[in-house]
């Protein structure tokens, strides 16, 4: 590991949309994650584990902990349509916030309960997604860039009807939803072409945008050198 750069810690990273985000941004990242990740883009940088088990004496040396702890049971598709679903699908945001208060680290938390101290939208990036997510900001603070009007629909079927636009639905199979090739232009993510891995992800512009929010108010004081950890 270098010791010249900023370290993310990437909670719940899935396939690692956030983590090349933050990437980009100028982090070096070790990502965690219950299930393995075949997709994931740098595999000596993963970390097979529970993210909510496996860092609770393992933040010294990090300067952020991302966390997107699943989020089905409160997400819009299961809040409406398939509400009697919640119940199958795992709530952990209460404890990852309490893990990442406890850490004393400066934290990042993606999950519908975030409390929205940002929300970012695919149009304020250019995307040809919307999916707008909440971020909730502990330890630190800054502002999201402006919400610019979207141009148009989301492209699919709809009630037996089809719409064209310039945004793709991200989620599912039905619909109409775009190819592979288009989702993977949609939401930046390059590195994998399973449908349910991408639609899972976070486009790697929000956390680039995030990581580099970050960085900008540190103060010039707070060298970027790192203690030796575990990982």
């Amino acid at each position: 590991m270098t010791a010249d750069k900023p370290r993310v810690l990437d909670l719940f990273t899935g396939v690692g949309g956030a983590r090349v985000g933050y990437e980009r941004a100028g982090f070096e990242v070790i990502g965690v994650d219950i299930n393995a990740q075949p997709d994931y883009p740098d595999p000596a940088r993963f970390i097979l584990a529970n993210a909510l088990e496996a860092t609770r004496f393992t933040f010294q040396g990090f300067d952020l902990v991302h966390a997107s702890p699943p989020c089905q049971a409160k997400c819009t598709l299961t809040a409406g349509t398939n509400a009697h679903l919640a119940s199958r699908y795992a709530d952990v945001y209460d404890e990852t916030r309490d893990l990442l208060e406890r850490s004393g680290v400066p934290y990042v938390i993606e999950n519908p309960r975030s409390r929205p101290d940002m929300v970012l939208c695919g149009e304020m990036f250019g995307l040809s997604v919307i999916r707008h997510r909440k971020f909730e900001l502990g330890g630190w603070k800054a502002e999201a860039p402006g919400h610019v009007k979207h141009r148009g629909r989301v492209s699919g079927m709809r009630h037996g009807e089809w719409f064209t636009g310039p945004y793709f639905a991200v989620y599912g199979e039905g619909g109409g939803k775009g190819t592979v090739a288009e989702w993977q232009q949609a939401m930046g993510i390059h590195w994998t072409n399973n449908r349910k891995s991408i639609a899972e992800a976070i486009p790697p512009a929000y956390t680039e945008y995030i990581g580099r929010q970050f960085l900008q108010c540190q103060t010039e004081e707070r060298p970027w050198q790192t203690s030796p950890t575990s990982w």
